[in-house]
């Protein structure tokens, strides 16, 4: 899902008279670069719509929130500078999980995004050895992201997204492969690709 972030203020103040922003660490982290060119100090608060509540009841004059779009409506405030975002690619994502057992697959002309997670021994090239059949393979992979286990550096595990689904030829011989090297190897779902990724993959 896109993800715009938005600079807001009550609506008797301007841009000019903005000194500080307050935001979510992370809201204010994808927008770092924006609030450096415009001269605006940012103020961690602890959610986006927290900060742009705090705003209208404090009604300062130099201060902004940043936040979507909709806390403006619901706090009466204005939009200074719409998508302060940095990265235009600027997303998150949800993921639904389920304990039942039978999940309907997607249809078989739906791309598909698969996940899953793996550990692999803290030895030297272990990880370039687990991913190296994803490469032969012809396998796209999206994300890679590593977690050190229970505090100590013995292990790492590591969430991975890929495209295709277990059952394709090349998918199938790649997790063959991780799985010779990772001690522990475990798919999450396979889901139907994103249409914003699809079109991201296009450009």
């Amino acid at each position: 899902m896109p993800i715009e972030m938005n600079l807001m203020a009550v609506p008797e103040t301007s841009l000019e008279n903005i000194k500080v922003a307050a935001s979510h660490a992370m809201a204010l982290l994808q927008c770092r670069n924006s609030l450096r060119e415009l001269g605006i100090t940012a103020e961690v608060f602890h959610d986006t719509a927290g900060a742009a509540r705090a705003l209208s009841q404090t009604r300062e004059l130099d201060r902004a929130a940043i936040a979507p779009e909709v806390a403006a409506e619901l706090y009466g405030l204005k939009i200074l500078k719409k998508n302060m975002e940095d990265a235009r690619h600027n997303t998150t994502r949800f993921l639904v999980l389920t304990t039942e057992g039978r999940v309907v697959a997607p249809a078989p002309d739906v791309p598909c995004v698969t996940s899953f997670v793996f550990r692999v021994k803290n030895v030297a090239a272990s990880l370039y050895k687990a991913l190296g059949g994803f490469a032969t393979n012809g396998v796209n992979m999206t994300k890679l992201e590593s977690y050190i286990e229970n505090g100590v550096f013995a292990s790492t595990f590591f969430y991975c997204d890929v495209e295709g689904r277990p059952n394709d030829p090349g998918l199938k011989q790649a997790l063959i492969e991780l799985e010779f090297f990772a001690t522990k190897l475990e798919i999450l779902g396979t889901y139907p690709m994103d249409p914003f990724r699809l079109s991201e993959g296009q450009r």
